[in-house]
Order: C-alpha cells, then structure tokens, then sequence
C-alpha cells in the first residue's frame, strides 16, 4: 500500500489498465486483491480491460456530449439580436438554455426603431428543435426586418407579407409569432398607441401603472405557412402612461399538470406582483418564477421600456 493514504487497507496483489477511447487517455482502472485470495490471472485481465474500455468510450461519449452542447448553445447565444437603445425606448433581453443539453430550438425576439421613431418587438417560435429551425428562425427574422423597414405598414400586413415571402421560399418551416408597433399618442398627449397582430402565438399581457394585469383579446391569425392567403385579424389599444406590454411563448404557461388557462393565470399574477419593476429586473423575475414545467427548451425574455410607457417580451424556446 505505499503511495496510499493512511490507513488504507494492505494489497498483496493488483491489476491495472489505462482508461482509453479514441487515442485518449484519461486515467487508469486497478482490482486489488481477488476474493479467494488467488493472484489475477488472464481472464481477469481480459474482463478488466474490456471494463476499461467501456469505461473509456462512456468518458469520451460525455466529453463529447458536453462539446455539443456547448456549441449548441453558443450557437442559439450567437443568432440573439444585439437589442436597440435609442431614447425613449430602453430594452432589455434574457436568454437561457435548456436542461436539455445540445438542444436548439428556432424561437427568437426582436425589437427595432423604425425610422420614424416608433417601436417594433416581436417573438415568435419556428416549428423544430434542430439546426433547420435555428436557421429557419435567422431568415425569418432578418425578412421580418426588411419588411418592417421598407413599409410603414400594421403588424397585421406585415405578417402577411411575410407569410407570403415564406410561401415563395418552400423550404421554411411553420412558425408562430406576435408581432407589436408601439406609436406616441395623438399629438399633444402622453400616452402610447399600439398595434398587433398575432399569427398562432397567445396575445400579449398589459401591465397597468395603477396595479393589475390583463391579457389583451382579439381574433387570433394562423402560423405562418398555414394558409398565406387568408387575410390576418389586427388588434389596435391605447397605453396608459407607465403601461407595461409582455409578450410571451406558450413554454411560459405551459405545465403538464396545469390546464393551459390555469398556467396563464398564474403568469398574469406573477406579472401583476411585478408591476413597476425596471426591465430588466422583470425579465428576471418572469423568467425565474414563470408557471411553465422543467426547461425542456431554450427560455427567451425581452422588456423595452418606454418613458411613459413599456414593452416586455417574455418567451421559452421549444
């Protein structure tokens, strides 16, 4: 037992072989002291180093694992849009990966000021867990914001050009968004107008300056690449100065054992806790304690504040 800790019991005999897998080399596997107390012989070596290369393929199989996943996630952290900060517009984003490892998803959000000073934030989620819908999900977007800046158009229009752009590229996947324009109000006042259109998402919430929480209502529109053809529902509110606009994916409020309405209600509890918060302190908030189950998926938030107003998108990538 030289070499060994104190007190570590005496060895007459003992067996090593190295751990190995794929040219590397990551340590070494010993037996000491058979049962019966015969010395090892042949067959025991042979059974050791068939464990040992079990055991060396396992440890390579996780290094390699643990590399994918970091690209993986790496990856999803690259296609993330550098956020505007242009006054009187300030916004926030949040992003973490799923307790998946390895897995992408093709969910994302955005938010951009247009050239005649409003706000345009979306979230949206392409249909997929793997590199098409990450990639699906980069050309969306960037189509998206070529629209958005070549017409001054409501969300509604916008989401059906969009729908048609995909139609005519057939290779993209279906995709679900909200898509929300954030306009002063009429000249003279302090609040804010705002527009949007949903194509297979859930409706965004309004946080109240004064307390409370809601859901906006309105007819919902298909995903994108369902049927570009059909004309889309637009909803149009005013905001209150101080209003807070969320926006979320169904990964928030979905539980597998929740109904869909309970883990929405719960979410506009939590938001109407919140209200008042700075941006970023919501998203972390919302993104800590949101009723959705165990993160299967990549989790996506993003908050704008406006002085007199806010936007806030909260969402998880499935």
């Amino acid at each position: 037992s030289v070499g060994f800790p104190p007190g570590h019991p005496p060895m007459r005999t003992l067996l090593g072989v190295a751990l190995s897998a794929r040219g590397g080399r990551y340590g070494n596997l010993y037996l000491a002291d058979r049962r019966d107390g015969r010395p090892f012989d042949e067959r025991d070596e042979e059974v050791l180093v068939a464990l040992a290369g079990a055991a060396g393929v396992a440890i390579e199989n996780a290094r390699l694992f643990e590399q994918v996943r970091d690209g993986a996630e790496q990856f999803q952290r690259l296609l993330l849009p550098e956020l505007p900060a242009p006054r009187p517009f300030t916004v926030a984003g949040a992003y973490r990966p799923a307790a998946v490892p390895g897995r992408l998803g093709g969910d994302w959000y955005d938010a951009l000021t247009l050239p005649d000073g409003t706000l345009v934030a979306v979230i949206g989620d392409v249909i997929g867990h793997d590199l098409r819908a990450a990639a699906g999900m980069s050309r969306i977007r960037n189509m998206l914001r070529a629209l958005l800046y070549d017409r001054h158009e409501p969300p509604a229009e916008v989401l059906c050009r969009l729908d048609h752009m995909g139609r005519a590229m057939s290779d993209l996947p279906m995709t679900t968004a909200c898509l929300v324009r954030i306009a002063p109000g009429p000249s003279g006042g302090d609040g804010w107008n705002i527009d949007w259109s949903t194509a297979g998402h859930p409706p965004p919430l309004v946080l109240d300056p004064a307390g409370g929480a809601r859901q906006l209502g309105g007819e919902p529109g298909l995903p994108l690449g369902v049927d570009p053809d059909r004309p889309r529902p637009g909803h149009h509110r005013s905001l209150p100065p101080g209003a807070v606009l969320v926006l979320f994916t169904d990964g928030l409020v979905e539980h597998p054992r929740r109904s869909l309405d309970e883990g929405m209600a719960e979410l506009v509890r939590l938001a109407e806790e919140r209200v008042g918060l700075p941006p970023r302190r919501l998203c972390e908030e919302l993104m800590e304690h949101h009723p959705g189950g165990p993160r299967q998926c990549h989790q996506h938030l993003l908050v704008a504040f406006v002085e007199g107003a806010a936007v806030a998108a909260v969402g998880e990538i499935e």
